[in-house]
């Protein structure tokens, strides 16, 4: 069991004190926050290729790199980031080749369904579900929409720099989208 399997690595780690070389401040010491995909293939290959070290900025992910409104629990997570973390600049990174690019919405709700989820629990949750689950047809055009909504916002300060690049998930290459500084 994978759970197991984590609990007793863990438990090794703390006891030999392997957690030493990651410590640091929760004050991102670069800066900046952050906003990327959740893709696994990112885990280590987006800090690894931006020079990032542990606690050197903060990362926000979800599916997609996709911020949908003002509201969104991404959105706040950037304002603390801003505002009460010290984050000084944005970075939103998606990645080719993303699962959420051309999503097939209805097939994801029909998978759903097979694993027990009614239609009544998917209305209950959101009258417009294929809306809110849906993905993007372009990467730059996603990015570029993640960018705007966090530089519309009215908590965001002016002078907050917010870039959009495009990561290659197997070399690192960056594609530059938004130049925040411009």
């Amino acid at each position: 069991m994978l759970l197991e399997e984590i609990l007793q690595f863990n438990y090794k780690f703390v006891e030999n004190e392997d957690y030493k070389p990651y410590e640091t401040d929760v004050i991102p010491n670069k800066r900046a926050v952050i906003f990327t995909c959740m893709d696994t293939r990112l885990v280590e290959l987006l800090p690894k290729a931006l020079n990032l070290k542990n606690g050197e900025v903060k990362i926000v992910k979800n599916a997609g790199a996709i911020l949908t409104n003002q509201h969104d629990s991404v959105m706040k997570a950037i304002l603390i980031a801003l505002h009460a973390l010290q984050a000084e600049e944005v970075y939103v990174i998606a990645h080719h080749n993303c699962g959420m690019n051309h999503l097939d919405t209805e097939n994801l709700i029909e998978r759903m369904k097979i694993q027990g989820i009614t239609e009544e629990q998917l209305n209950q949750f959101d009258s417009n579900t294929g809306q809110w689950l849906k993905g993007f047809d372009s990467v730059e055009d996603s990015v570029k929409h993640s960018v705007s909504v966090i530089e519309d916002h009215p908590l965001v300060p002016e002078d907050i720099p917010v870039h959009g690049l495009v990561i290659d998930p197997r070399t690192g290459k960056l594609d530059l989208v938004i130049n925040g500084y411009i």
